[in-house]
């Protein structure tokens, strides 16, 4: 089934779990999203913090970049909130249709849980390497260079024709001249990533922030459906699309 016309290939303002509700079944053919993390500390003060304060380097707060809703729940709330999401994402996804989920090392166990808990397969995890240039808080750490692409399927994961296996593993450095949202990914990242899905496949972004995964999709040729809900972001997102 094709989803909602009003939808497709563009990004709609709003709160995804309302939006996704006004899509049909069965309707995409993956789910490509990051969604907010509600990590970024170890104590529920710290996690209460604003996402600028959480996420942002030092080095990088001479580019202002706005703070966005939703980063600020315990573990088991988010747990909930992404149960209610995830499950209305299986529902629009087309039988055997993907799930991508980005993660940190905070959030990962429990994003592993909520994929599952959504009625979704869970295929692994992706690893996303992001560079030297990450923080550690110490000499005595290990550094917190990777994030993670928590991954699984409605139903059974097909043989691909168009292309495969993917990379299990990503070295993609953040540059602040491809960084348009405060936690935004590389966008050649996410052109890889659409990529497990034909051309004309329709992706699905539930928080496209600033547009990212559907600049990837339309310069890779796929279809999207985008929705966010920071208007600052929005209007980024949408002039990207322009461009």
């Amino acid at each position: 089934m094709q989803t909602n016309s009003k939808f497709l290939n563009t990004i709609s303002m709003g709160d995804s779990i309302e939006l996704l509700k006004q899509l049909e079944d069965n309707s995409v053919d993956a789910v490509i999203t990051d969604p907010p993390y509600s990590s970024g500390g170890r104590t529920a003060s710290e996690r209460a913090q604003a996402p600028s304060n959480k996420y942002e380097q030092t080095s990088n707060k001479i580019i202002h970049r706005p703070d966005f809703p939703g980063d600020t729940m315990d573990s088991r709330s988010w747990l909930h909130w992404c149960i209610l999401w995830i499950n209305e994402c299986h529902r629009v996804l087309k039988p055997e249709g993907y799930f991508l989920m980005f993660s940190d090392w905070r959030q990962l166990p429990t994003a592993s849980d909520a994929i599952q808990m959504g009625n979704l397969i869970w295929r692994g995890i992706v690893a996303w390497n992001k560079g030297n240039g990450s923080r550690a808080p110490h000499k005595g750490y290990f550094r917190h260079q990777c994030e993670y692409i928590v991954w699984g399927t409605k139903g059974k994961c097909l043989h691909a024709q168009h292309a495969g296996p993917y990379q299990g593993c990503f070295d993609f450095p953040v540059k602040q001249s491809d960084k348009f949202h405060l936690t935004g990914k590389p966008t050649l990242l996410m052109e890889e990533l659409v990529k497990i899905v034909p051309e004309g496949s329709i992706v699905l972004d539930p928080f496209a922030g600033s547009g990212t995964t559907c600049v990837a999709a339309l310069k890779n040729n796929r279809q999207f459906v985008g929705f966010e809900k920071t208007q600052v972001y929005y209007e980024v997102a949408l002039e990207r699309l322009k461009q």
